[in-house]
């Protein structure tokens, strides 16, 4: 596959922690419920399934928040559950419950029975979404592409869907470590194939969505969470047409292991609102690039604080390569639009070089 030249990759070369002239923004979940654009492609898909499964309207999604504004990257539409389904658990869901699972994962037998996907042909709904998305951005920005971590992935797998406090994968986490460590190694290699068949259909970064690692404690996060991140990283394509590919990793509540974390390999860290972001450049020095780390909630505020919480966060960074502006986590469905833009402009006023 060929595809046009990149017009705009300040996103990429502050990844590689290069010079740019603005600080790159992008928003987590920017295709999403906030925007009327969205709600009417999902309403016309019939069903959020339906709507990851069409390549078409995946690509329509993925593209309305850069009509609307002015980001340096678009994210894949889909969802972090694509490979437990593919795996044959059964995903759909419920309103207002989230994701669940007609099967869960709990026994070795169902761990032995787990298959691991052909990235091409069980997921290849995703692969056409990447394809058609890369085509139809022209070289207008940067697509990124994307996955849950094994360990968050495996939460909703042996749960059967969201859960407050992970008991049995907890309870298997400390009673049969064994059986949690061949479902976590089965997931890694699930996302590896399943990242790199996304790099070869056209994405240009990849991030890793470790959403539910910090539920874990410090031992227990190196050995059941990042360890299969590293063998992750480890695995992935990291030069493709030419040019480097970068990957993030972005654990939710992980700023206690920021070092270890970027010990890893990656390109960049995913920072969530938790931690101060001058405070993270100066723990991990110029060994990764930090992406983040607004919190969402500040987009309910007025616009005048919005601007001002943004260059705070400019401000914390200070003047050092490797900055890519995000939310510390997705924006939220009861955001008025207008809002988001007041952020995005205020990031690029505020930090032209």
């Amino acid at each position: 596959m060929t595809f046009a030249p990149l017009q705009n990759d300040r996103f990429l070369k502050a990844l590689n922690r290069e010079a740019v002239d603005r600080t790159p923004v992008w928003m987590m979940r920017q295709a999403g419920r906030y925007l009327p654009e969205y709600r009417a492609s999902r309403e016309k898909a019939g069903s959020f399934m339906d709507l990851c499964q069409n390549a078409e309207l995946a690509c329509e999604v993925t593209l309305q928040p850069l009509e609307r504004y002015p980001m340096d990257a678009a994210i894949l539409f889909s969802d972090i559950l694509t490979i437990p389904d593919a795996m044959g658990l059964g995903l759909y869901f419920e309103t207002g419950e989230g994701p669940k699972f007609r099967k869960v994962v709990r026994t070795e037998a169902d761990v032995a029975a787990l298959p691991i996907p052909d990235a091409e042909t069980d997921l290849g709904y995703v692969m056409k979404a990447v394809s058609t998305i890369r085509g139809a951005l022209n070289g207008r920005v940067p697509l990124i592409g994307f996955s849950g971590s094994p360990w968050t992935l495996a939460t909703y797998m042996v749960e059967g869907g969201s859960s407050k406090d992970f008991r049995h994968l907890k309870a298997m986490v400390y009673s049969q470590p064994e059986l949690a460590h061949a479902l976590l190694d089965k997931l890694a290699q699930s996302v590896t194939a399943y990242l790199n068949a996304q790099i070869r259909h056209g994405a240009q970064a990849v991030q890793i969505f470790d959403t539910w690692g910090g539920a874990l404690s410090a031992e227990a996060y190196r050995e059941f969470s990042l360890k299969y991140m590293q063998q992750i990283v480890d695995g992935l394509i990291r030069d493709h047409e030419g040019r480097k590919v970068p990957v993030i990793l972005f654990t939710k509540n992980g700023g206690l292991w920021l070092e270890t974390m970027a010990d890893s390999g990656c390109d960049a860290l995913g920072l969530d609102w938790t931690i101060n972001i001058g405070e993270a450049r100066r723990r991990v020095g110029d060994r990764v690039a930090l992406q983040g780390n607004m919190d969402p909630a500040v987009l309910y505020a007025s616009p005048r604080a919005i601007r001002a919480e943004v260059k705070r966060i400019l401000d914390d960074f200070g003047d050092h390569p490797g900055h890519v502006f995000n939310l510390g986590h997705g924006i939220t469905p009861q955001v008025d639009p207008a809002h988001a833009g007041v952020f995005i402009d205020a990031v690029q006023e505020f930090s032209q070089r």
